[in-house]
């Protein structure tokens, strides 16, 4: 198994610094992305091959203004559908699209809006994405919440009226383990209704466990679905395991979660297959499990601390409603996310037309939620953010402003026997 690393000092040390150079600069330092790591539980399912057939397949100039009409007219959106509605020749008609779209949430979701906030318990990792403010060459502050600090902090998110959560670490075993993100989850189950976990993929035992102690779904971002390209993004760490990242949403249902998320992080290498694939990875699951609740979400890169080297593909806002509605109208049952990475007045357009999810009094950061919701300074170090957001509205700002906009705020609808 891999050696863990992290940084927890101020400086790299120049063996880390070597290190680091050697990942960055010579590929054949690299472990193979596409082998499994000891330890890593091996599914043999078929899903992979259906979805990245259809990806590698994917012509997206080939298509038309007549197939984006046809897809538009036909009642039931198919496969081929699905990829003109994704493709270059089907953004003059994103109103339509949007219509559509529109239509079809409203007929499956009426005029809900879900809400639900993040809490990051660690910032730890032992990966090397040179795009994530958390990976373990960048020089920020660490910082793992104590218990107490988590109860604290789930409290303090609680009394503000919220009722779902989203726990997240840095990925890595040797400061987030199995037990730990289980302790958080019993905590949890104290405070809200609704629990989530998007943590580093585990096996289909472990994920068993975590639903035992109180989590009912997972998320997992695939990044990019290109593998190619993902190679050359993840250096080091459990993450550069392809194949074992990509299985994970099936090993968390196999292990009894009652549902999934999925994403690809938009601009890090072609959207419009990411989008492709993303959905299809949810499309063939939902048909394999069909009692699971499937969800998407759709975030573009956002910048993070000590990073200058990220280039990515621009992903407009217009392209990314396109995504969104194309996504709803392939799939209307579906569930869609839309995060504080976006703007304030696009995450309020985009919840009447496609989105049904997203969050609300939204850090970051590690153990800041008293300082960000009081004012007060926290008695505690806290750890830097993994990324920029972008809509920061607390969750009275976010429910009076979703009626303001004719919709219907929920904090949670599931009723437990």
């Amino acid at each position: 198994m891999e050696n863990s690393f992290f940084i927890d000092s101020d400086k790299l040390s120049p063996a880390a610094l070597e290190k680091k150079h050697r990942l960055e600069n010579d590929p054949s330092s690299r472990t193979n992305h596409m082998e499994y790591m000891e330890g890593m539980e091996i599914i043999h399912s078929d899903i992979c091959e259906k979805v990245m057939s259809q990806v590698a397949g994917y012509d997206y100039s080939k298509y038309t203004a007549h197939d984006v009409i046809a897809a538009l007219e036909h009642e039931n959106c198919s496969i081929e559908d699905f990829k003109a509605l994704l493709s270059p020749a089907a953004e003059p008609f994103l109103e339509r699209i949007a219509q559509r779209a529109k239509a079809e949430t409203g007929k499956h979701f009426g005029n809900t809006v879900y809400l639900f906030t993040p809490l990051y318990i660690a910032n730890y990792c032992e990966n090397y994405c040179v795009y994530c403010g958390f990976n373990c060459y960048n020089d920020i502050r660490r910082m793992k919440l104590s218990i107490e600090q988590i109860d604290r902090e789930m409290k303090i998110i609680a009394d503000s009226g919220m009722e779902e959560i989203l726990i997240l670490t840095g990925e890595s075993r040797s400061k987030s383990g199995i037990e730990y993100i289980g302790e958080a989850c019993k905590l949890a189950r104290k405070y809200f209704r609704m629990v989530g976990l998007e943590i580093y993929p585990v096996n289909t035992d472990e994920y068993r466990y975590l639903h035992e102690c109180g989590a009912d779904y997972v998320t997992v971002f695939q990044e990019t679905y290109d593998t190619e390209k993902y190679e050359k993004l993840h250096l080091m760490g459990h993450k550069r395991v392809w194949p074992y990242r990509f299985d994970a949403q099936e090993r968390a249902l196999m292990g009894g979660m009652r549902g999934a998320g999925f994403s690809a992080l938009l601009g890090l290498a072609d959207f419009r297959k990411d989008a492709l694939a993303s959905a299809l990875h949810v499309y063939y699951l939902q048909r394999k499990y069909p009692h699971a609740e499937m969800s998407l979400s759709c975030p573009r890169l956002r910048p993070i601390i000590n990073n200058d080297k990220i280039n990515p593909l621009d992903v407009h806002e217009t392209q990314l409603c396109q995504v969104l509605c194309a996504y709803r109208i392939f799939m209307p049952f579906v569930g869609i996310t839309v995060s504080s990475r976006e703007s304030e007045s696009f995450r309020n357009g985009i919840v009447k037309i496609a989105a049904t999810k997203i969050s609300a009094g939204v850090s970051t950061g590690i153990g800041d939620h008293e300082s960000k919701y009081s004012g007060k300074k926290s008695d505690s170090t806290e750890g830097d953010e993994q990324f920029e957001i972008s809509d920061d509205r607390s969750l009275d700002k976010m429910y009076n402003d979703m009626s303001a906009e004719g919709l219907q705020p929920v904090l949670n609808d599931y009723i437990y026997v």
